[in-house]
């Protein structure tokens, strides 16, 4: 499959089936996540793995959606702020550019193995960092809920803007 149909492939699953995802996907997509690129190799990054019931109920009530809690496992991805680049001209922060290009890798290997995934961005950080009792320097950034999908799993329907739309050339 060329880069493009894989791309076409990974789409926001919101039904998940029962059936665990095996540790050689799971080593896979996490291997894909660690190879990601990151301003200055700086790998600012952390995953929590939620797949015990006790884990998995934690960071549901950090986005109680019913669709959510049928996936067999969460990862959490965590900004390390501390370990961040920062850019020098403005001291912006690239963690959350780095935790989203390792996240899209996750997401794209997932769905190279037949798995699915959805960006979860819209969750309560705060609950999760306190439910989770993550580092101070750590920041909840995005869930990415992973599993095989349910039989019933379709794509939604969506528009992409046209090229024109959205390149100039300069």
């Amino acid at each position: 499959m060329t880069f493009k149909e894989l791309a076409q492939k990974r789409y926001s699953v919101r039904s998940y089936s029962t059936e665990p995802v095996s540790d050689e996907q799971l080593n896979y997509i996490l291997e894909c996540a660690r190879i990601a690129p990151s301003a200055v190799n700086f790998q600012p990054w952390h995953f929590y793995l939620a797949r015990t019931e006790e884990a998995l109920q934690k960071v549901r009530q950090t986005y109680p959606r019913s669709w959510f809690a049928t996936a067999p496992l969460v990862l959490v991805g965590c900004i390390c702020h501390d370990q961040s680049w920062h850019r020098p001209t403005d001291q912006k922060d690239h963690g959350d550019i780095d935790i989203a290009i390792a996240t899209e890798h996750i997401c794209l290997a997932a769905a190279e193995q037949g798995l699915g995934t959805c960006w979860v961005c819209n969750f309560d950080a705060q609950l999760c960092h306190q439910l989770l009792q993550l580092p101070d320097n750590e920041e909840a950034a995005v869930l990415i809920p992973l599993g095989h999908l349910a039989a019933d799993a379709q794509p939604r329907p969506t528009t992409r803007k046209p090229l024109e739309e959205i390149v100039t050339e300069i």
